[in-house]
C-alpha cells in the first residue's frame, strides 16, 4: 500500500492495519522528508486522543492530513506506532 498525496509517495507498506476503512500505516513507512509538525487533537470515544502531521510537499501544505493515535485505549492497540491520512491522501493499492 501507498499513500500518495501531490505527487509523492508519503508512506509506503505491505503491513497496514485496517480500522473503519482507513489504512494505518507503520510510523517506520513514513517518508519524514514530507511531514511535519500539528499541533491539532482530536477525540475518539473508543481509540482516545488522535494526534496530527500536516504534509509538506513541493511547497504545497496539507494541514493535518494525517492522524495518530500515541496512545490509544486498549481496543485499539494494535494501532499504535501508526498513521492513517485523509484529506486528498490516495491510498494505492500497488
Amino acid at each position: 500500500m501507498k499513500a500518495i498525496w501531490n505527487g509523492a509517495v508519503i508512506a509506503q507498506s505491505d503491513d497496514t492495519v485496517v480500522i473503519e476503512g482507513n489504512h494505518y500505516f507503520p510510523e517506520s513507512s513514513l517518508n519524514r522528508d514530507y511531514v511535519t509538525f500539528s499541533n491539532h487533537h482530536t477525540m475518539c470515544s473508543w481509540k482516545g486522543q488522535a494526534s496530527y502531521y500536516s504534509l509538506l510537499v513541493n511547497g504545497e501544505m496539507n494541514t493535518d492530513a494525517a492522524w495518530y493515535y500515541p496512545d490509544p485505549k486498549s481496543e485499539a492497540e494494535n494501532i499504535k506506532g501508526h498513521v492513517a491520512f485523509w484529506k486528498g491522501v490516495k491510498i494505492d493499492p500497488s
